[in-house]
């Protein structure tokens, strides 16, 4: 029994010890956390547009309103950077909003990543991504059936020149060959 009890004694000490250490002044780490959401209706982005993503921070071991600096980076498949913002909200002990940047127009269509990075002006840096697509725009569209059209003309347009060409070297062997069977035929029975 006394046994049981110094080990109940030693669990409880250990305990309040745990608790003392984290509730003594400067002791604690605050912690800072971010996340970004691209909502499905912005998954597929046309170049030129918009990219629209949510944002969440969480920042609950502050009590007063604190200046944050928010980072964002989009990036192509190779990593290159293709547009970025920076901003500075308040924020006290958390903060939802929609943010956006705007993708350049000319933005080759594939898959690329939104970055958001959060910093304050001490220690604190948080760093938190999502994907998303840039499919082609109408106009794209348009450039492209353009040229297939433009394709199969000039294609429908060789073949035309080709059975053209083929035709008349038909029709002159077909008139030589002919001139001379008459003309034999007319020298014979003369």
């Amino acid at each position: 029994m006394m046994q049981f009890l110094r080990s109940i004694h030693y669990c409880v000490f250990t305990a309040v010890i745990s608790i003392g250490v984290l509730v003594v002044p400067g002791a604690c780490v605050e912690a800072l956390a971010i996340d970004l959401h691209i909502p499905e209706r912005y998954t597929d982005v046309v170049a030129g547009e918009r990219v629209y993503f949510e944002v969440e921070v969480r920042f609950p071991e502050n009590p007063i309103r604190q200046d944050l600096r928010i980072f964002y980076t989009i990036r192509d498949a190779a990593g290159e950077v293709v547009a970025q913002a920076q901003f500075l909200k308040a924020i006290e002990t958390q903060a939802s909003f929609i943010d956006y940047i705007v993708l350049p127009a000319n933005a080759k269509p594939g898959f690329y990543v939104v970055t958001a990075t959060i910093r304050d002006y001490a220690v604190l840096e948080e760093e938190v991504s999502a994907s998303f697509h840039v499919v082609a725009g109408e106009a794209e569209q348009l450039r492209l059936y353009f040229f297939v059209l433009l394709g199969v003309v000039v294609f429908v347009g060789m073949l035309t020149v080709l059975n053209l060409i083929l035709l008349k070297r038909h029709s002159k062997s077909g008139t030589r060959g002919s001139s001379k069977r008459s003309e034999s035929f007319t020298s014979s029975s003369e």
